[in-house]
């Protein structure tokens, strides 16, 4: 079943994925990709007269994160007067959530409160174990070597382990509760649910409050001593830890200043909101002990629409580990890094995409012909940008330490691109086979990359090589792919070109700069780029626009997504920079191409408000707690796929940096005149 998100929490062993009225969707333990062990947890209420599941529709919802954090709040109302406020938070350094469920009413009920779990613990609902400890109140349920328990302040007085099948539903607890009651059944094996249950008495405007404790663990004892451990802890002491965690974590970011933004007062605080959100985010996306991030939190696990999320695409990773790197978190890189070295296959090449711990992940790109080459560029793009902001003797134990990968990637390159243009291969969407002007472009950053990596590393002619095939590349690119119409053909599909306009031909510029505004032929080519992308791709929603991927996408009825108009955005305000970054060139035998062209300013205005246009723009399809998905509903407007994705978050990070980088040179040229 496919159910997104609308806020994730966790810590470095557990990562749990919401829904917008509080139910559990995903919980994933130890790791982020493997095993997810709910079907579904959710609380409910019987009145005295009928069942109320929190998560139906007649509850109207306000979800949000608590500023800087991921501690969530959610607050439910229903129309018959009760509310619930629920707090949760998964400890900062043990795998337990913490929910707090505080429950009012505006007339007298005498009910009670249920707590429902549908376990697959293992990811199978097949040969679990069930049961209640009746002396220490603890429910469990356990598959192998993963145990998942339920604790409460207060004990719950009833309890029910029950078959989660429709076929016996006489011990099934998901409809023993309809009644009011539970059977109080101690154990079963199979396919099982549980549910406990407390005594809810209410008094108009009274308050009742149960803390529930959701832990995971690898044996039976260390649950049995974590939530003995935690339970005895005061939620508001372990709120205060887990909110200063996060709080401590923000503090080492860039900080961001953006004097100024004439014309956009109230945008400020929002991008310093979205910009804490998506680091948040992508804490909670890295796999700590292995250092590689799933791309989303799994939510099409049977492949149903897509090919799944919960795995690491080198690509992706890339981006990631560099937005964090510019935001001030380098280490993310270092981890990665040496995760790629690991999982860097014989020929040189990395796969599509991997499980966290390096083992390769279903894919199709299991063939030559099928294999994704952007992943070896991109990823020794990434290595080479890294390097650069090391020092002493960090960089020189850096390079000893990738060069060996470094120097196998480039002759894989080498080997896929004898022509100029590489061997066919699988498309960055995984869609299409054949040539493609975004995969030139990476393998031409990913070169260019070992190249400077080779002569730092004292191999000139490795150096020159590299160097001199990365220009071969390039200049095939332009050559072949290079349209009088002013942008990039998709690739050669078929034997034939496709001259789609692709949002993924931007990726010559931004990020892997295979053209440079620093030559005026080129500046010419971005420009024409840019503006065809946005006469051809745009989609109007939102009182704005977003970007498809393609002409004619049908995946997913062909959304804007938020990625590609992120990346349109980053060449608009990458522009914006580049162009007075060359007009004051400190080299007086350079010749300036802008100095004379009339509207400079009027130009670097356009783009800069045109790039905020579309970072406005994605964070409107955000959800209603600011996590950014891979697409927005072109009809409604909302957030309709992947949530949260990585890949979008890394690219709002980047265009927020860049903003604030304009936004600072304009105020420091204002200061001089």
């Amino acid at each position: 079943m496919i159910r997104q998100p609308n806020v994730i929490l966790g810590n470095d062993e557990l990562l749990v994925t919401m829904g917008r009225k509080g139910e559990i969707l995903g919980y994933f333990y130890p790791r982020r990709d493997h095993a997810q062990h709910v079907e579904e947890s959710v609380a409910c209420i019987h009145t005295g007269e009928k069942l109320l599941w929190t998560s139906d529709n007649e509850w109207q919802s306000i979800q949000n994160y608590i500023e800087d954090t991921n501690i969530v709040s959610t607050k439910l109302y229903h129309d018959s007067g009760i509310r619930i406020s629920i707090l949760d938070l998964v400890h900062p350094t043990v795998p337990v959530l913490i929910r707090r469920f505080k429950i009012q009413s505006q007339k007298k009920i005498s009910g009670k409160f249920f707590y429902y779990s549908n376990f697959n613990v293992g990811e199978t609902s097949k040969k679990n174990s069930g049961f209640c400890d009746t002396d220490t109140r603890l429910l469990v349920q356990y598959w192998q070597n993963y145990h998942i328990g339920i604790y409460s302040i207060p004990d719950y007085t009833e309890w029910q382990i029950g078959k989660a099948m429709d076929t016996i539903w006489w011990t099934n607890s998901k409809y023993d509760m309809e009644d009011g009651k539970l059977q109080r059944n101690k154990e079963d094996i199979g396919n099982i649910n549980n549910a406990a249950g407390w005594d809810l008495e209410l008094e108009a405007g009274g308050t009742n409050e149960f803390i529930i404790f959701i832990g995971a663990a690898s044996s039976r004892r260390l649950l049995y001593k974590r939530m003995q451990e935690i339970s005895k802890l005061p939620l508001e002491y372990i709120f205060e830890k887990t909110r200063e965690h996060w709080v401590m974590w923000l503090s080492r970011k860039q900080v961001l200043k953006m004097p100024g933004l004439e014309g956009h007062d109230n945008l400020r605080q929002e991008l310093f909101t979205a910009y804490n959100r998506a680091l948040l985010v992508l804490y909670l996306l890295n796999d700590r002990e292995y250092g590689s991030f799933v791309a989303a939190p799994e939510f099409d696990s049977n492949f149903e629409k897509c090919g799944g999320y919960g795995f690491c695409w080198n690509r992706d990773t890339s981006e990631v580990v560099l937005a964090l790197k510019h935001s001030g978190y380098p280490e993310y890189c270092e981890m990665f890094f040496k995760w790629c070295i690991q999982t860097q296959l014989s020929d040189g090449s990395w796969f599509q995409r991997y499980w966290l711990n390096g083992d390769v992940a279903p894919s199709w790109g299991n063939f030559d012909y099928s294999t994704q080459i952007d992943e070896t560029g991109a990823t020794l793009y990434a290595m080479d940008v890294y390097y650069r902001i090391l020092e002493g003797l960090k960089k020189a134990e850096f390079l000893e330490e990738v060069w060996v990968s470094i120097l196998r990637g480039a002759e894989y390159l080498m080997k896929r691109t004898r022509s100029g243009i590489h061997e066919s291969c699988m498309d960055l969407w995984e869609t299409y086979y054949g040539v493609f002007t975004y995969t030139n472009a990476s393998i031409y950053a990913g070169l260019m990359g070992a190249s400077h990596l080779a002569e730092e590393n004292g191999e000139a002619g490795m150096a020159r090589r590299w160097k001199k095939r990365a220009e071969f590349v390039k200049q095939a690119t332009i050559d072949r792919f290079w349209l009088q119409e002013g942008y990039f053909a998709k690739g050669v599909i078929n034997g034939k070109l496709d001259k789609t306009v692709d949002a993924s031909i931007l990726g010559t510029y931004v990020p892997f700069r295979m053209i440079s505004p620093k030559d005026p032929i080129e500046k010419d080519m971005i420009q024409f780029m840019i503006e065809n992308i946005k006469k051809k791709l745009s989609v109007p929603i939102n009182l704005s626009y977003g970007i498809k991927r393609y002409e004619n996408d049908s995946y997913i009825n062909g959304n804007p997504w938020v990625v590609t108009t992120l990346w349109l955005s980053e060449a608009m305000l990458s522009l914006a920079l580049d162009l007075p970054s060359e007009k004051t060139t400190l080299d007086p035998s350079y010749e300036i191409p802008y100095e004379k062209e009339e509207g400079y300013d009027e130009t670097v205005k356009k783009l800069t408000d045109e790039g905020i246009q579309c970072i406005k723009w994605a964070l409107a399809g955000a959800t209603s707690t600011g996590l950014l998905p891979e697409q927005v509903d072109q009809s409604t407007g909302k957030p309709a796929w992947a949530i949260p994705l990585g890949w979008s978050g890394s690219l709002m990070i980047d265009n927020i940096l860049l903003l604030d980088k304009i936004c600072r040179r304009k105020a420091g040229n204002s200061k001089e005149s």
